[in-house]
């Protein structure tokens, strides 16, 4: 579960910056309101590590990882601790046009590997350990598309960032010691209309995303009026650009009709992709929204921190700080809508 490589300040890591797979399976859970509930998946978390060993054991040569998320609502009552300095319900954003919709989920299971059956296998002991404590919210299961494109045709996560700026963008650190080496996670499903889509001609595709399709090549951004979906995600401070790391998958059954993207963007601020969002659904300016989200349809949201692993594993250690917010009764594991607003 955490990357040989991926220490910062001594704590080791969940696998984040998991390298690009062939496929994925995004799990989002609620827990049950009870308080067995709450000691059952304490003791499937804290022992992940050893449950993702097992089935990669089955293919050596196979990258398998699970990267574990905890919702705002529940973490109180799950960790026994205070929440990481910016966690909280998913942000929505009310546009002109389109809403950034917030959806429930307690736990974000993030599994990783080349083979879909190490994915399935991974899922399926995960689901049998954690039994009635959980109930499915979504599952999604995802596929690379080629050279790494969405199903509209253009390459995905170009703008991950790489090397040292990895942990850089993606890693609590200092700012909040409690949560250093955690993560701020933020997932949504989209639906493509793609008849809508393919009805476009190349140059008008390439002007709302803001690349070239056959190639990736970036193209200049407008200086006034609408912007290009990478520009509105491009967000700076300072004159710094602050990245976060993309996974997104796609996903869907043609003969259903489905086609869709999976996103999820790890951070260090949650802040970064919340202001993304806001340009998306809001527009910069207000009232040009991105032109992406006419062929792009949210259907959930939901925000989770990924703790570092050393954290996670000490879930179910009986001299965790119980003098933390939230109780560990019933009546404490879901906040109230006036608790969290």
């Amino acid at each position: 579960m955490a990357n040989a490589g991926s220490e910062q300040s001594g704590t080791s890591v969940q696998a984040v910056d998991a390298p690009l797979t062939r496929s994925a399976c995004f799990l989002v859970l609620e827990v049950a309101q009870e308080e067995q509930a709450l000691d059952s998946v304490r003791e499937v978390l804290s022992g992940i590590e050893d449950l993702v060993k097992t089935v990669a054991f089955r293919d050596v040569g196979n990258t398998l990882s699970c990267t574990v998320g905890i919702g705002s609502e529940i973490w109180p009552g799950l960790t026994r601790m205070e929440r990481p300095a910016e966690l909280h319900p998913f942000r929505e954003f009310v546009g002109q046009t389109h809403t950034a919709i917030g959806t429930p989920g307690d736990l974000l299971f993030h599994i990783r590997a080349d083979r879909p059956d190490i994915c399935f296998e991974m899922e399926r002991l995960l689901l049998d350990s954690l039994g009635a404590a959980v109930s499915t919210v979504d599952e999604v299961t995802g596929f690379r598309y080629f050279d790494a494109r969405d199903l509209l045709g253009f390459v995905d996560g170009t703008a991950n960032p790489v090397g040292p700026a990895l942990p850089d963008s993606t890693l609590v650190g200092a700012e909040d010691p409690r949560f250093t080496g955690g993560s701020y996670v933020v997932v949504q499903k989209y639906l493509h209309p793609l008849a809508a889509w393919n009805a476009l001609s190349t140059e008008e595709q390439e002007a709302i995303i803001g690349r070239r399709k056959a190639d990736n090549v970036e193209l200049a951004d407008a200086e006034v009026g609408q912007k290009s979906h990478k520009t509105l995600n491009t967000i700076t401070e300072n004159g710094e650009e602050l990245d976060i790391l993309r996974d997104n998958m796609p996903f869907g059954s043609p003969g259903q009709g489905e086609f869709g993207t999976f996103f999820i963007g790890y951070s260090r601020r949650l802040w970064v992709i919340e202001r993304m969002l806001e340009r998306m659904f809001i527009g910069d300016p207000p009232g040009l929204h991105d032109r992406i989200l006419d062929f792009s349809v949210p259907e959930t949201g939901t925000t989770f921190f990924a703790p570092s692993a050393e954290l996670l594993a000490s879930l179910d250690d009986p001299g965790v700080d119980e003098g933390a917010e939230g109780s560990l009764g019933i009546g404490g594991l879901k906040e109230t809508e006036n608790e969290r607003n």
